[in-house]
């Protein structure tokens, strides 16, 4: 196997395990349990800890952008359809776990942790670039504030279903 097939395998064993059990659980020495290999062997592949950690929240954005594609509309739709939608896609219990994790790197950023603003701002960006293209606009001017707009009703939506409010999140739909 080369140097980069293992890096790539490396990378989904451990997306893996921080979508099951969150940064938190993520320790140098619990991520290399989680891949079957040793600390020292994951810092052959990636120079630091934070850079391993970047690289698997990369993964972890791209499946669930994989998930997105997959089960998404093909055309472009209005902001009111697209938010009932992500709402329903990002509020199923096999796509959970990917919210559970922006939430633990939104509180980690909203106490000052560096690494999670540079990360979050990242995926937050990511998702606006993305979630623009999903919006049929009438005026392209007001895209880039429909994708904020529906950034912030999605996120919203998963933070009552956070806190145990899952008939309001229903009503959402």
């Amino acid at each position: 196997m080369s140097s980069i097939d293992r890096r790539d395998t490396l990378l989904d064993s451990l997306a893996t395990h921080v979508l099951a059990h969150g940064l938190a659980a993520s320790s140098l020495r619990k991520l290399a349990a989680a891949a079957g290999t040793s600390d020292r062997m994951l810092l052959y592949y990636f120079p630091d800890k934070n850079a391993l950690v970047a690289a698997v929240l990369e993964r972890i954005g791209a499946r669930l952008l994989d998930e997105l594609m997959a089960r998404g509309s093909s055309a472009p739709l209005p902001l009111e359809p697209l938010r009932r939608r992500l709402v329903a896609l990002l509020g199923a219990d096999d796509l959970w776990p990917y919210m559970q994790l922006w939430f633990e790197i939104a509180a980690r950023a909203a106490r000052g942790d560096p690494f999670a603003l540079m990360i979050g701002s990242r995926m937050g960006e990511g998702f606006l670039m993305w979630g623009a293209a999903q919006l049929e606009c009438d005026d392209e001017a007001d895209r880039p504030a429909q994708a904020a707009q529906l950034l912030a009703a999605v996120d919203g939506a998963m933070v009552l279903k956070a806190v145990g409010m899952r008939d309001t999140v229903a009503r959402l739909v």
